[in-house]
């Protein structure tokens, strides 16, 4: 076999390999990593490298010290996730570098990080007086997370005793001008109700680059240009009775497809249409 072709192989055989192995090993960023994850991974990285270009050993050596490697480090991660005592000498524990708005300097040297790098990772947290701090840590993944005094942090609506509702995810119900069907039915509106509303905002499904629904069942519009999002004007009374009677209609119609007997069908189909007529007959009224 000429050369080229034998490291070819290797090369892939690697890839596929490293795939599995960092499937095995489970998700984690850069930044995440802890420093037995961060050895474990340049050493298989090295080890791969080896396997590709060192033709005069045997080739499954590598795979074998790779799989050594990846079994280690599996067993690791699952004693540091029974045992804390394990997990502070592999992960480190965090380290509380501002408490009572002081610095602690003695715990700033262990974790070799100086003022000027403390105060940079403070104003990303929008930090700009050490003062304001009740207690900074940093993490094992050496992030550093603020705790501001109670006079200091942002009001909010539990502070004042507010009850709220509960905010669930936005639903992506056209992406590249293509109607999401999935989406779009967790909202409960089908795609009558999309078109309306797309009228509304005098643009066509296809002209559409993004559009979401939010809790409220807001739609909200992107083309893609410079002209920003797109919202429903706010509309009158009028017209928000004119918007309920559609929607109700638009809810008969698709409780009515969907119904499991012909009765029932029949049933929600007449009232569908009884309320058609309404909405025409009073449509002038209310616009």
């Amino acid at each position: 076999m000429p050369l080229w072709v034998e490291v070819i192989l290797r090369t892939l055989s690697s890839v596929v390999v490293l795939f599995l192995v960092t499937k095995l090993l489970g998700k984690r960023q850069l930044s995440q990593l802890s420093l037995f994850e961060y050895i474990t991974g340049i050493t298989i990285g090295n080890i791969a490298g080896y396997i590709s270009l060192d033709t005069d050993s045997e080739w499954y050596l590598g795979f074998v010290a790779i799989a050594a490697w990846a079994v280690v480090s599996i067993g690791i991660e699952f004693w540091t996730m029974k045992s804390r005592f394990i997990s502070g000498i592999a992960d480190g524990k965090g380290t509380v570098l501002i408490k009572n708005g002081a610095i602690l300097e003695q715990n700033m040297f262990k974790v070799r990080i100086t003022i000027d790098e403390l105060l940079e990772q403070l104003r990303k947290k929008s930090v700009f007086r050490v003062a304001d701090c009740e207690f900074a840590v940093m993490e094992k993944s050496g992030e550093i997370n603020v705790l501001l005094k109670k006079e200091n942090q942002p009001l909010t609506p539990a502070m004042l005793g507010w009850k709220m509702t509960t905010e669930t995810e936005p639903q992506t119900v056209i992406m590249d001008s293509e109607v999401m069907q999935e989406p779009l039915h967790n909202t409960g509106k089908d795609e009558d109700w999309l078109r309306h509303e797309l009228a509304k905002l005098k643009v066509k499904p296809d002209e559409v680059f993004l559009a979401q629904v939010d809790t409220q069942g807001k739609l909200t519009v992107q083309t893609g240009y410079q002209d920003g999002a797109l919202e429903p004007k706010k509309e009158t009374p009028r017209q928000q009775l004119l918007s309920s009677l559609e929607q109700c209609h638009a809810d008969l119609e698709q409780f009515g497809r969907f119904s499991r007997s012909d009765e029932e069908r029949e049933a929600l189909l007449s009232c569908s249409r009884q309320l058609k007529q309404v909405i025409r007959e009073a449509q002038p009224e209310l616009k």
